[in-house]
C-alpha cells in the first residue's frame, strides 16, 4: 500500500510501469517461498523515471534506500570502465553479491548504465537469478536485480507515437503492446548490455518495463513537485516558462520532452527570481 500511495505521488506518466512494478513486487513480497530472485529490467530514454522508480522500490525494501548498507548500485562507467579487464570484473561482481547476499538475503541490486556495459558482463551474475534453491550454500531467492537501460527507449517512443497517432490514449498501451518487441530488440541490440545474453535466453528476467516519453503535462508534473519540495507555492506562470524552454519531438508535433524530467532542477534555478 505505501509503495503504491508513493508510486502514485511521485511517478508521472508512467501508468505501465507503475502496474508492471506494483504487482510484481507486491507478489514477490508476499511469496513466502520464491524460486528465484525477482529480476526487473527497466527501459526507456533518459529521464522518463527509471532510477526514480528504482530508489523508492530500493526505500519500500530497506528504508535508508541507497545509503542502506544492503541496497547496492553499480555504474558501468565508474565500476566497469575498461573492456579489457572483463575476466576480473566478472570475478568480483560474483564475490560481491555473494558476500552481500550471505550477510542480507534481501540485498537489492541496481545495475545502472546497463546500455555502457560490456556484452557478457552481466552473464556473471545467471547462476544467482536462476532457479537455484541454494548456489554454494547461499540462498538468492528473497535478493532483488533491477537492471537500468536507455536501451530500447526507441522502440517505445516510435509505439507511443504510434498510439498517438492512431488517436488513442497513452493510457491505452499494454504491456502485451510493448513487451516482446522490448524482449527482442534488446537481445538483439550489442549496446544493451543485454546483447545475447543468458539472462534473456533462459528467461531469468522477470518483466521488461517500458517508461514511456513524457508529455507537456507530466513535464509540468515534474516542475510542480519540484517547486513544492523546494517549498515554493506553486506559481502556474513558473510551471510555464520553466515547461517553455524544455525542447520537444518528433519536430513538427512537438508532443514528448527529448530529455523527459532530467533538467527540471536546472531549469527551476534559473527561474528561482520568479
Amino acid at each position: 500500500a505505501a509503495l503504491k500511495v508513493q508510486l502514485n505521488a511521485k511517478l508521472f506518466g508512467q501508468h505501465l510501469a507503475k502496474d508492471v512494478v506494483l504487482k510484481a513486487v507486491t507478489g514477490f513480497s508476499n511469496n513466502p517461498s520464491p524460486k528465484k530472485p525477482l529480476a526487473l529490467s527497466l527501459h526507456g530514454w533518459a529521464g522518463t523515471g527509471k532510477n526514480f522508480l528504482s530508489q523508492i522500490l530500493a526505500e519500500h525494501v530497506h528504508p535508508a534506500g541507497l545509503r542502506s548498507k544492503f541496497v547496492h548500485l553499480f555504474l558501468a562507467t565508474l565500476h566497469f570502465p575498461h573492456h579489457d579487464q572483463l575476466r576480473v570484473y566478472k570475478e568480483q561482481l560474483q564475490n560481491w553479491i555473494r558476500g552481500n547476499v550471505s550477510a542480507c538475503p534481501r540485498s537489492v541490486f541496481i545495475f545502472d548504465e546497463m546500455d555502457k556495459m560490456h556484452p557478457g558482463l552481466i552473464d556473471a551474475i545467471k547462476p544467482f537469478l536462476d532457479y537455484y534453491e541454494q548456489v554454494d550454500g547461499v540462498s538468492y531467492t528473497q535478493a532483488i536485480f533491477i537492471f537500468l537501460s536507455n536501451a530500447g527507449g526507441d522502440l517505445i517512443n516510435k509505439a507511443a507515437l504510434d498510439f498517438w497517432t492512431s488517436g488513442k490514449r497513452r493510457e491505452e498501451i499494454q504491456l502485451k503492446d510493448l513487451e516482446p518487441m522490448l524482449y527482442v530488440g534488446v537481445f538483439n541490440n550489442k549496446n544493451s548490455g543485454l546483447w545475447h545474453s543468458s539472462l534473456i535466453d533462459r528467461n531469468l528476467i522477470d518483466y521488461f518495463v517500458p517508461f514511456l516519453p513524457l508529455e507537456h503535462r507530466h513535464v509540468k508534473m515534474c516542475i510542480r513537485a519540484e517547486m513544492t519540495a523546494r517549498g515554493y507555492a506553486v506559481d502556474e506562470r513558473v510551471v510555464q516558462a520553466v515547461a517553455n524552454e524544455m525542447t520537444f519531438f518528433p519536430k513538427e508535433q512537438k508532443i514528448y520532452s527529448d530529455k523527459g524530467c532530467k533538467t527540471v532542477q536546472a531549469k527551476l534555478d534559473i527561474h528561482e527570481d520568479m
